[in-house]
Order: C-alpha cells, then structure tokens, then sequence
C-alpha cells in the first residue's frame, strides 16, 4: 500500500511515562483519531526508533521513546456515489447534518449494497468525505437504524472525525428522540440502565442481558398519552448501542410502535380502533425519531443545535391516537 507519510511522536515526557500507546499517540498526532491508531498499530504501522514494531495498542510507553507512524495514504471508498437526494439541515467545510428519512440504510452491508445514506454522501460531498470511518463508512459517526428517522451528524474531515468520535465517547453530544410506543409507562420518567448484548436465542437481535454485554443507559420522559393504548416518550441517550432505545422500552413493557423485531401491538385494544390499527400497520417502520441533536463544532468549538419536527406518518399516527379518548 502506498504510504501517505511517516509521523514522528516523541520523545516521551517523563510526566506521559505508563500511558496506552494509543492514547499517547493519540494527544500527539493532530488529526488522527484514537480508534485509527489502534488500527495501524494492529497492521504494524507503529515502530518504535530502533524500529522494532508494535503491535499492542494497550502497550505502555515509557520516558523518552520515540515512535514512528506509517500512515497509508487514504483509499478510495468502496460504495459508488449515487444522486439520492437527501435533507441537509446544516453544511459547511467540516460537518453535515442531515435529517434521514426512515428506510434508508446508513451504510452499506449486505442486503444493502447500494442505495444507502453513504452513497448519497459520496453523491453529495464526493473526495471530501472523510475515509477514517472505514472504507464502506465514509464519514460515519454514528448511525441510524433502518425504520428510524431524524437527525445524523456526518464528517467531511479526519480532524472532524476525530473530534466527533471523542465527544461521542465522552458523552457531549446530546440526543433526544420521540418514540411512540404502546401502553403508557408507570413512572412517568426514569432511567433504564442495563447490559445489552446479541440475543441469546436470536444472534440477530439485541436484548437485556446479565453477562457480556454492554452498558446501556436511556433516560425517558412521557411527553403524551392516549388513553393507556400508547404514549409518546421522550428518549435521551447515555450511551449509543445498537438498538438501543428500541430494546430498553420493549425490556420497560412497552416496544415501539411498528417495531415488529422487538414488540407485538396490543391486538385486544386496538381491534375496537380500526383507524389507530391502521395507521400503526401503514407505517411499515417503528415509530422512533431523532427530534433534537447539539454538539460542539468540532474546529470553531461553538455549540451547535438542531431540531426536527416528526415526520407525516408519525403526525398521523399521533392524530389517530389522539381522537380515541377515553378507553
């Protein structure tokens, strides 16, 4: 692989003396992200000045080394570019925005070769998408699932990359979503925190485990209630796990509306309601979107907030369980 350049780090300071590798490299090398570290160290991309390779990023440095970095020089991403056209809420050099419409796929996998949010991208920003989220994840941050809509912050840098990724990890980029779901929760606000881990008895699934998975934290809010049919709930994430708010309000006893993987509507009710069961069945997506998304720009520091409103179906569903009344 053609390399880019070499980055020299070092020597290091006595004060830095027991630190990770890769969290060491890290604070040195501007622009390069801590989880691309790891990677190039795992590669044997790091050599230490007498060029001995390693290849542990949990390795720890001590007073005085230096250390040298081969950095490969940035591979064309592998998904094409396609005109899909997409709700961009804010754009400048560093960052998009952009307000994703249920149904459409983050990035490519399989199932999914083409046709997804890193397509369109590619379409939209071309070679200024950044290529340190992986070659078929251009510029990811973090995700959306499928049948999940709103708001997804994308990088068009490393060094915004980079920053994104940290502020994610310590928790300083802020998520609120609405979630639909049925039944009404009994304590009106909370915090669900627990393991979440492949599910035992379906690897395609997530679920509340007690071992060896990992920790998960949501706070919710019940915002709007229809009779004790459903609720509106305020989600806000501490963590980003895969499935996250999906599995935690299922686990609480109340899944999301048209969320057929982890919840069943409740058929009783919702028989003496044709126009709610309706709506619920015409919306061949789960009712959950991001409503509100605030983080620091990553190069000017400023704090940037954005909001949207929830989309036609889910208005509609609203509206429907809205006119049901009392039950």
């Amino acid at each position: 692989m053609t390399l880019k350049e070499h980055l020299r780090a070092g020597p290091v300071a006595d004060a830095d003396g027991g630190q990770r590798l890769d969290r060491w490299l890290a604070s040195q090398l501007a622009g390069q992200s801590r989880a691309r570290l790891t990677a190039l160290i795992k590669e044997g991309r790091v050599t230490r000045e007498d060029g001995a390779t390693v290849s542990e990023a949990s390795a720890r440095v001590k007073p005085g080394q230096t250390f040298v970095v081969a950095v490969p020089a940035p591979t064309a991403a592998e998904p094409e570019a396609q005109d899909i056209p997409l709700t961009v809420v804010f754009e400048d050099a560093d960052v998009l925005v952009i307000d994703k419409p249920a149904g459409l796929v983050v990035h490519p996998a399989a199932g999914n070769p083409d046709g997804t949010l890193v397509n369109a991208l590619l379409g939209h920003a071309g070679d200024s998408l950044s290529g340190i989220g992986g070659v078929k994840r251009p510029g990811i941050v973090h995700r959306l699932d499928k049948d999940t809509s709103g708001l997804l912050v994308v990088a068009k840098n490393d060094e915004a990359h980079r920053k994104l990724v940290e502020d994610f990890a310590a928790r300083r980029v802020k998520r609120v979503y609405n979630a639909i779901v049925w039944g009404v929760p009994r304590s009106v606000a909370g915090s669900i925190e627990t393991l979440i881990g492949r599910s035992p008895s379906n690897r395609k699934k997530m679920a509340v485990v007690a071992k060896g998975g990992r920790n998960a934290i949501t706070g919710y809010k019940v915002v709007e209630t229809y009779a004790d049919l459903a609720s509106r709930v305020e989600c806000r994430l501490g963590t980003g796990r895969t499935h996250q708010i999906r599995v935690h309000m299922a686990h609480l006893g109340h899944p999301v509306v048209g969320d057929a993987t982890y919840g069943r509507p409740p058929m009783a009710k919702l028989r003496r309601f044709p126009n709610v069961l309706e709506a619920a069945d015409s919306l061949h997506r789960q009712a959950l979107h991001a409503v509100d998304l605030s983080f620091r720009h990553p190069r000017t520091g400023a704090e940037l907030s954005f909001h949207s409103d929830l989309p036609l179906e889910l208005r509609s569903l609203v509206s429907h369980l809205r006119g049901i009344g009392p039950i």
